[in-house]
């Protein structure tokens, strides 16, 4: 019994992500990817550009006309590479999708710890993918 005891609180810390929770990195991930998905939806609808941008100082990010920005997990390390014309400066850039759906590519990377979960838009086609990277 003793031994079984010991061998849980053995396994039990690693489970454990101090400085942010897994849970917290995939809901992040599905947030921005949603983003994503929703800005695409509103290029091919309206028959315009449509952009999402992120400001990774801030950990938020907003859709073409929306105003209000949407928050990401304040633990998480984000990063951002997309074409050159879409950065605006050093911590904000942006994934513009036009009409026909493509759009200008990028990827959107939120990591805690060892944990990264890539976010990734096609150019082609502009379909948004959930990538883990163990």
């Amino acid at each position: 019994m003793l031994a079984l005891l010991a061998m849980i609180y053995a396994l039990v810390p690693p489970m454990i992500n101090i400085g942010g929770s897994t849970a917290e990195l995939k809901a992040g991930a599905r947030q921005v990817a949603a983003g994503l998905r929703k800005t695409r939806s509103q290029a091919i609808v309206s028959r315009d550009e449509a952009t999402l941008t992120l400001d990774v100082e801030a950990r938020n990010f907003w859709l073409s006309g929306e105003g209000k920005p949407r928050s990401l997990p304040r633990q998480a390390e984000i990063g951002v590479f997309t074409s050159q014309g879409e950065v605006v400066d050093a911590a904000t850039a942006a994934i513009r999708f036009y009409p026909d759906g493509s759009s200008t590519g990028g990827r959107v990377t939120l990591a805690m710890g060892e944990r990264k979960l890539h976010v990734d838009v096609d150019w082609l086609t502009g379909q948004v993918e959930i990538l883990d990277t163990p």
